[in-house]
């Protein structure tokens, strides 16, 4: 058995819910809407972060969810597809999970508005049920995701960024919305409880732990074949360049900086960039750092007696730094 369907053996039966309450969520009267909003339930992901929103109700909540469960689910899930859609238009990508993304079938503009579209559908989802604290839970993630996308753009920029400057834009753009999801899960069956915050802490740690080892695979880390370079391409500074950067003799990182800013289209340039950072260290303070995020993330869960849904929240944590892809 995958490790990704073991996880989600004890919310089995909510996860199937789920996907129904889902897609009513997203209906429509108009019918250019509901081709395009079936398109995307079809080519879903893995669905990690509904996973984590009933796990975290589940285990604080004797095993039992309820329908703000579903609505924060459903909200979640809703706000993160549109953030992905308006993503792919950002970005001009025409593929999404290996399938085409809806600008590259429906072009920008009926891109941007289905991301405006199912926006406004998770907002009304909360108002209409006065779910305002799951509402702002999410608001707070929508609006960190988007800073952490801009000051990442603004540091590109000057390739002058701290490991400390770094910590920041993946916690903003990346950790805030699994942080959302466990605070999700919490405030819906607990809310006002002291678990709300102490979820959200650890929907954070595992979110840096994810984007670090998303980090790792542009260096071919762990025999996911050829090193890709794209976020050298990219100009984007990611944790094992950052540190040899810091820690480099000047004559180094000047070449470096050289390399980043003036010949990232250069592959043979760009493969001597990963060898630089993998032969000073750059690839094993990254994993250290990860790990370090990771046992954080378990230690929190100690206070909570053993549970099947505890069991599956361990599993994952240890699937976001293990994973292949």
């Amino acid at each position: 058995m995958k490790i990704t369907e073991q996880i989600k053996l004890p919310i089995a039966f909510e996860m199937e819910l789920f996907e129904q309450k889902f897609l009513l969520s997203m209906s429509s009267r108009v019918a250019l809407l509901n081709r395009i909003t079936t398109y995307i339930v079809n080519r879903k992901g893995k669905q990690m972060r509904p996973m984590f929103v009933f796990l975290v109700a589940k285990m604080l909540n004797k095993g039992e969810v309820n329908e703000r469960t579903y609505r924060g689910a459903s909200v979640i899930e809703l706000i993160h597809t549109a953030t992905l859609v308006h993503d792919d238009v950002v970005d001009d990508s025409n593929r999404r999970r290996g399938f085409f993304s809806i600008n590259a079938l429906w072009k920008n503009k009926i891109a941007v508005l289905i991301g405006d579209y199912l926006l406004s559908k998770g907002l009304l989802l909360s108002i209409d049920n006065n779910d305002f604290d799951l509402l702002k839970i999410i608001s707070v993630a929508v609006r960190e995701m988007s800073e952490g996308e801009l000051l990442q753009i603004e540091k590109a920029r000057k390739l002058d960024i701290t490991e400390e400057v770094y910590y920041n834009i993946i916690r903003q753009k990346t950790a805030t919305l699994i942080a959302a999801c466990c605070s999700l899960g919490a405030a819906s069956v607990k809310p006002n409880s002291e678990d709300v915050e102490s979820m959200r802490l650890f929907g954070e740690l595992i979110g840096m732990a994810f984007q670090i080892k998303d980090d790792l695979f542009d260096y071919g880390e762990e025999k996911i074949g050829k090193p890709t370079g794209i976020d050298i391409k990219e100009q984007k500074m990611t944790l094992p360049l950052i540190h040899v950067l810091n820690k480099a003799h000047e004559k180094d990182r000047r070449w470096l900086i050289n390399s980043i800013k003036n010949h990232n289209k250069d592959k043979k340039r760009v493969k001597e960039v990963i060898a630089y950072v993998k032969n000073n260290g750059g690839l094993d303070y990254a994993i250290a750092k990860m790990k370090d995020f990771q046992q954080q993330a378990l230690s929190m869960l100690e206070k909570y007696p053993q549970s099947d849904f505890k069991t599956s929240l361990e599993l994952m944590v240890n699937y976001v730094i293990e994973r292949k892809k």
